[in-house]
């Protein structure tokens, strides 16, 4: 399906997209409890170390699947330039995306471009995903192309195509300083044992897997292989593709979860991911700019500690 009827049939759905093949919360109800109300965040986002190095990463990113996917007219660019700009202010730095992703590479490529020397501030991933190394080659450096890049921050094999065969290219190219670190990407609980045994072979930096507080499969082994084997972790899927929001429509936030600095459903859904200390960085995908700063407010304040996740899933599996 083409980009044009697939936002448009998306959208005749009530529904957008992120990450790897995935529905953001966006553009569902619920997202902000007021978002005619600019919210305010105390101190710096938080972060977390990349295991292999121990380089900082702010927890919440941006994902970039049809909503970046977008042409060339200001009506559609402009509302992701603020986006960027936002989420720059905000200490926000991750932006994944994939050739998969149709125009989100040359769009994020044009639009920090424009932000003139605040490009550098942005941690760049993006991903491989086709056959054969010498196709995998021509896309990489297509993919830098786009992207304005002449360092790829992360590279990473999309939905492990082909996987052996890139990781060696990329291996090569991280030894040549092209990119700075590698990693692995599927969105499905049934991919995670392959997931594992890479990330315990140590083969990667980064392994990027589906996530929430209502798919949990990541939980029983994967995550905890990463946080033992050095291994960081992006998060996507975070919202079950839409499912949660479905979920939660037109129910009240619970007035507990202002205990742990949760303003909206969206951050009650992040905040659980990122309680799980294996988590590195979680990915929603916005095009609208109030929307980037309800998620970046995830990475602000108290996170949920064992008990209170607890209270979390039990409230969540009683609705």
């Amino acid at each position: 399906m083409g980009s044009f009827n697939r936002r448009n049939t998306l959208k005749s759905l009530g529904l957008t997209g992120i990450g790897a093949a995935i529905w953001p919360y966006s553009s569902f109800p619920g997202h902000m409890t007021d978002i005619k109300k600019q919210p305010e965040y105390q101190g710096e986002i938080r972060s977390r170390p990349i295991s292999s190095t121990g380089e900082m990463l702010p927890v919440v990113g941006l994902g970039t699947w049809i909503q970046f996917d977008v042409g060339t007219s200001d009506e559609n660019r402009e509302p992701l330039r603020q986006v960027l700009s936002k989420m720059r202010e905000q200490g926000g730095k991750v932006i994944d995306s994939s050739p998969m992703y149709g125009r989100s590479e040359a769009v994020v490529g044009d639009l920090t471009h424009e932000m003139g020397n605040q490009a550098d501030h942005f941690f760049y991933a993006t991903k491989v995903w086709t056959s054969g190394r010498n196709e995998g080659i021509r896309q990489m450096q297509s993919s830098f192309q786009k992207m304005n890049r002449k360092t790829m921050d992360l590279m990473q094999v999309h939905n492990l195509q082909d996987w052996k065969t890139h990781l060696q290219t990329m291996d090569q190219w991280k030894k040549e300083g092209k990119i700075r670190y590698t990693g692995v990407t599927h969105y499905t609980p049934s991919a995670h044992n392959q997931l594992e045994q890479i990330v315990k072979s140590k083969a990667v930096d980064f392994v990027q897997v589906n996530y929430s507080i209502i798919d949990r499969n990541a939980e029983k082994s994967l995550l905890p292989a990463a946080k033992d084997h050095g291994v960081a972790v992006i998060v996507n899927r975070p919202y079950a593709s839409g499912n949660l929001f479905s979920k939660v429509k037109g129910k009240a936030l619970p007035e507990w979860a202002m205990e742990h600095d949760i303003q909206s459903w969206g951050q009650f859904f992040l905040k659980f991911i990122l309680s799980n200390e294996a988590v590195t960085c979680v990915i929603p995908g916005t095009s609208n700019p109030k929307h980037l700063l309800d998620n970046m407010g995830a990475g602000f304040g108290r996170l949920p500690e064992l008990n209170f996740r607890k209270k979390m899933l039990e409230y969540i599996e009683k609705i």
